[in-house]
């Protein structure tokens, strides 16, 4: 209810027969994304750690492929812990073997902790790091063979723009290593694979989305008030995965300006709030 996106009637169509594998797609941004393109007649790969529900976090792996038949796409789900290269390995080739190859890889599991250096335990700064920047290095390094069969292959990973002013490393520089790592691999890929046809990107939200990391990890619930809905994201990933021959590869995108640029005029319908739509936060390591 409430989270209908906004098609861009354009591309409606463009990945029918697609296989997108999605990690973290359980729920949130990549459940939305999910739906999204599986609305479009997509194959998903559903690849996440819950695969049991969670007391405070609905969604799994097996709900999300329930929505994802019924959006109109064929749903696999699998669960996978992308710190584990054996895992996703499996999944990868699991994948392939179901619906006959991968055309993209959507880096959206992630860990966060708001804290300092002198704050952040060693355990919580391996999950990130290995949660958020490694699982770029080894999805893409496990997806590649995969994607450079694909005729319009993509890697899409979920963070911020370079952003290397003090004031969001002071207070948070291991969770910023962690996303601007997972940047700095994408930008080295792009060009690293440019010859291949496979289009790199990462995607960043302009405001904050309202998801459990909100909710538990930056805030509160209250600040769903200040946000955007997930759907937005989803959009914005879709017109990504629908741009051919690597047009936006080695691009930084944030979601409400690569709609803009789109043709969508209307964004009091992504606000959680519509009342609340000219009060939204801007996210992390935005200006």
């Amino acid at each position: 209810m409430g989270e209908e996106p906004i098609t861009l009637s354009e591309n409606t169509g463009a990945l029918r027969g697609r296989t997108v594998f999605i990690t973290g797609a359980s729920r949130g941004i990549g459940r939305a994304i999910a739906l999204k393109c599986a609305a479009d007649g997509a194959n998903i790969v559903i690849a996440a750690k819950s695969a049991q529900p969670h007391p405070k976090l609905p969604g799994t792996i097996f709900s999300v492929a329930e929505e994802v038949e019924a959006a109109g796409g064929q749903a696999l789900p699998l669960q996978v812990d992308v710190r584990e290269e054996a895992q996703v390995a499996d999944a990868l080739a699991t994948a392939a073997d179901r619906f006959g190859g991968i055309d993209a890889v959507i880096n959206n599991a992630g860990a966060i902790n708001l804290t300092n250096v002198e704050s952040t335990p060693p355990k919580r700064y391996d999950l990130m790091q290995s949660i958020n920047s490694r699982a770029v290095y080894l999805t893409a390094h496990l997806a590649i063979p995969y994607l450079k069969k694909s005729t319009n292959g993509h890697i899409l990973s979920l963070s911020p723009p370079l952003n290397l002013q003090p004031k969001w490393l002071g207070p948070c520089a291991p969770y910023a290593l962690s996303k601007f790592g997972m940047t700095i691999l994408s930008l080295g890929l792009a060009e690293e694979l440019r010859d291949t046809g496979i289009s790199v990107a990462t995607l960043w939200p302009r405001t904050l989305v309202a998801t459990a990391a909100i909710e538990f990890a930056v805030g509160s619930r209250e600040m769903f008030e200040q946000s955007r809905k997930p759907v937005i994201m989803a959009d914005a990933a879709y017109e990504i995965l629908c741009t051919e021959k690597g047009v936006l590869s080695g691009q930084q995108l944030i979601d409400e300006e690569l709609l803009r640029e789109r043709g969508v005029t209307n964004f009091v319908e992504y606000a959680h709030n519509p009342d609340m739509a000219d009060q939204l936060a801007v996210d992390l390591f935005l200006d």
